[in-house]
């Protein structure tokens, strides 16, 4: 089965520009295309269902008695997080308390975290509790001493960038060599303890185990991180969304950009991207996997030439958007998949 993960048959075709009645541009393309992740592709597949199914999977709930709240540390769509602490041996400790979803999807991410227990950078989860009432489900996971993102990017030295990309891409390569994609890489679910030095790689609630040839979500990941394929709705992708959204990550930090690419909404987004890697790249990877593509923004069907990675470096990051980063940062953000670098091979990179 590797050896299938590195083909990829396709026939030729052309791009075509149809204005539908409705007035909606839709760029059509004919293509036929077989394609799977170049690497780690049946990781599932030998592990065996044991490994991957969740629907089945049985959790031992804890009483919440031992942990108390001390803070709100954050929230969102799907959880609120708090810091707390264990009373049985007064540790710290982060509570994340799931908000009312789907059954699976919390079964989902605790048979994640369970089978990554132990690897490399990753949260490390402690135990699962439960209320009396059964309405609150809470997930207990190690504490990380985080410092914010907004006040770390402008202060990280190109060691530092070097270091923390490091250990993000040997958190990666572990998680998708057990055929894991995370699905959610930004700023806020790396927690960076910058006085230790170390970093973790949080939140796993919209991870997902990579089968190849299965169709999944595209609504996931956070929209300044999202890579082309959630952006034009391709739904067969791999373990390498992930190094997109690693790529962006590297990009704001050699270029000392809160968000490298910040769009208003996903088009916007898709458009701040192509004025970077160029119309003709994007036309090329429409092509290549068969994606029709329809939008009413004019813009998108604009012309756009690729900017060199050296048209950001500014008198205040030059030190950082060193050769061998924008070497690093041009295999990360290209609009094929296939080309982008997995984490193994970013860091064997200089």
């Amino acid at each position: 089965m590797s050896g299938i993960a590195e083909r990829a048959c396709f026939c030729t075709t052309t791009r075509r520009v149809h204005i539908h009645p409705s007035g909606v541009l839709l760029v059509v393309v004919s293509l036929f295309l077989v394609h799977m992740s170049r690497v780690y592709a049946d990781a599932n597949a030998i592990r065996g269902k044991s490994w991957y199914e969740y629907n089945k999977f049985r959790i031992e709930w804890s009483s919440p008695d031992r942990y108390e709240i001390v803070r709100r540390l954050g929230g969102g769509k799907y959880s609120e997080v708090f810091e707390g602490v264990d009373t049985v041996n007064s540790d710290r400790c982060v509570i994340k308390v799931l908000k009312p979803v789907a059954g699976h999807k919390i079964k989902r991410e605790i048979k994640v975290l369970r089978n990554l227990a132990g690897a490399p950078n990753c949260i490390a989860l402690l135990d699962v509790v439960r209320d009396p009432s059964r309405m609150y489900h809470s997930l207990v996971t190690e504490f990380v001493n985080n410092t914010d993102w907004s006040q770390l990017y402008t202060r990280l030295t190109d060691t530092d960038i070097r270091h923390y990309t490091f250990q993000l891409l040997l958190a990666l390569d572990f998680v998708h060599s057990h055929g894991i994609i995370h699905r959610d890489v930004k700023p806020a679910n790396v927690m960076i303890d910058h006085a230790r030095r170390e970093l973790r790689l949080i939140d796993w609630g919209l991870a997902e185990f990579y089968h190849p040839n299965v169709e999944y979500h595209v609504r996931v990941g956070s929209r300044h991180y999202k890579p082309p394929e959630l952006l034009v709705g391709y739904k067969r992708y791999d373990y390498s969304l992930d190094l997109w959204s690693t790529g962006c990550m590297f990009a704001a930090m050699i270029f000392r950009k809160q968000h490298f690419f910040r769009g208003a909404d996903n088009e916007d987004q898709l458009l701040k991207i192509m004025r970077v890697l160029g119309t003709e790249r994007f036309d090329a990877y429409l092509k290549a996997y068969d994606i029709p593509y329809e939008t009413d923004v004019e813009e998108l069907l604009g012309q756009y030439a690729v900017r060199p990675w050296t048209r950001f470096i500014t008198a205040e990051n030059q030190h950082l958007a060193l050769p061998d980063a924008l070497a690093v940062l041009d295999r990360l953000l290209r609009f094929d998949p296939r080309e982008r670098l997995t984490a193994a091979e970013a860091m064997a990179h200089p």
